[in-house]
């Protein structure tokens, strides 16, 4: 049986989770010890869809984060089975680009939500583990990073050029002074085209900012944006990818109430007042990012840049 002690070092550990099969490996596991271990399924009281497990008195009662019933594959022959199609889905897309995931059978796995449920699940198990440690705050960057590397090697799989990247960008007409980008993800179709006129980000290529929520940090997305464009003198794409958008929170006397940590109102004023990012994706996204008809105009869902808005935003580069 899985041990929950072992997938706590494997998610701090930085040399173990370094590949896709990797992180099927450690969902699966967690998957098994779920099934093995039964630990307490609680319902959240003001969202039904939402569930929390309690892991037993070795982890001092610990309860994972909110787990979207929707998406998350408890059952581990479930998780391997839509696997399984969502690794085909990327070869399909490798070999054949937006054309190769047509086919009937990718479509249906498509619309059942089959991308982000792999993706989520394997995303949230991790944080799950994570949820396990008597400090939770000491893996939390780390969770972030791996949900980075996972978009990435993804990104890679489908034979994209993807890699993090950190800029230094002088001030106009003040060049001994700069500001330095720490940038998630840079990645083209085709190598990356540096010049001397595009000696930072390539004429070809994109930023992704890749984020578990976009809970304090859209704001520097929209800026992040703004300010790279304006002081490299051209346009410059960005996208946004995020996990979900939901914290637990004490509701109606329960501890398992969920609360939303989206801003709408952050959000549409940003995208109206500076630049509007080129793609905002989400594999957990909220109803009112669907029902509202400002929001639905600007955000999808992840498996929607997958099979065409990444094909569509690189062949405008």
């Amino acid at each position: 049986m899985p041990d929950l002690f072992v997938l706590q070092n494997v998610v701090k550990s930085k040399d173990v989770v370094k590949t896709i099969p990797d992180y099927y490996n450690l969902c699966l596991s967690f998957l098994e010890l779920l099934h093995e271990i039964k630990p307490t399924k609680i319902i959240s009281p003001t969202d039904s869809n939402y569930i929390f497990y309690q892991f037993d008195e070795r982890f001092n009662h610990k309860i994972t984060r909110p787990l979207n019933g929707d998406l998350f594959s408890v059952k581990p022959e479930k998780f391997k089975r839509n696997f399984d199609s969502f690794f085909s889905i990327l070869e399909a897309l490798k070999k054949s680009g937006m054309k190769g995931a047509e086919k009937s059978k990718y479509k249906i796995f498509h619309n059942n939500k089959g991308i982000n449920s792999v993706i989520y699940t394997i995303q949230q198990s991790i944080g799950s583990v994570g949820d396990s440690f008597d400090n939770p705050n000491q893996t939390r960057k780390r969770i972030g990073q791996l949900f980075e590397q996972l978009i990435q090697l993804i990104l890679l799989e489908i034979g994209f050029e993807c890699e993090s990247r950190t800029i230094k960008i002088p001030l106009p007409n003040n060049p001994e002074h700069s500001m330095s980008y720490e940038l998630d993800l840079v990645f083209s179709r085709g190598k990356a085209i540096i010049t001397s006129e595009y000696p930072l980000i390539g004429a070809n290529e994109i930023i992704g900012s890749v984020k578990t929520t976009s809970k304090d940090r859209v704001d520097k997305i929209f800026l992040d944006k703004y300010m790279i464009t304006k002081m490299l003198g051209r346009e410059i794409s960005v996208i946004a990818i995020f996990l979900h958008d939901v914290q637990r929170a004490k509701k109606q006397g329960s501890i398992f109430g969920i609360n939303s940590t989206f801003k709408a109102g952050h959000f549409v004023g940003y995208s109206l007042s500076l630049k509007r990012l080129d793609g905002v994706y989400y594999i957990d996204p909220r109803p009112n990012m669907i029902s509202d008809s400002v929001l639905s105009r600007e955000i999808s869902d992840f498996s929607r840049f997958l099979l065409h808005d990444i094909w569509a935003i690189t062949s405008k580069v």
